[in-house]
């Protein structure tokens, strides 16, 4: 069964074929992804592993390992339905404090 695992706290010049390499130790990954802010492009520090298996003993290896200094999160991807929605403006923030205006 394909898992999907969240990575955190990655280093800024972290790779998507690092995070391949390193869970490949562990099962078959079948993809690896990190995350990049929508305008400049820049990692946002976390990424995604879908392993086809040994997702438990990747948890079990690399929770908290260091990986260019840092030492990183790894545990089972949650849904996003399922995340809290914290911070943010809710989508009605901004300059014109969530009004808009027709012309």
């Amino acid at each position: 069964m394909i898992k999907k695992l969240y990575v955190g706290n990655l280093p800024f010049d972290a790779v998507a074929d690092e995070l391949r390499e390193m869970f490949s130790a562990y099962g078959r990954v079948i993809s690896a992804t990190i995350a990049s802010d929508r305008e400049t492009g820049q990692s946002r520090g976390f990424g995604f592993v879908e392993l086809a298996e040994g997702a438990e003993e990747a948890i079990q290896a690399l929770h908290l390992a260091k990986f260019g200094g840092r030492n990183l999160t790894v545990n089972e991807a949650k849904p996003r339905e399922d995340r809290p929605r914290t911070g943010g403006t809710g989508g009605t923030g901004g300059a014109r404090g969530g009004y808009s205006r027709t012309y």
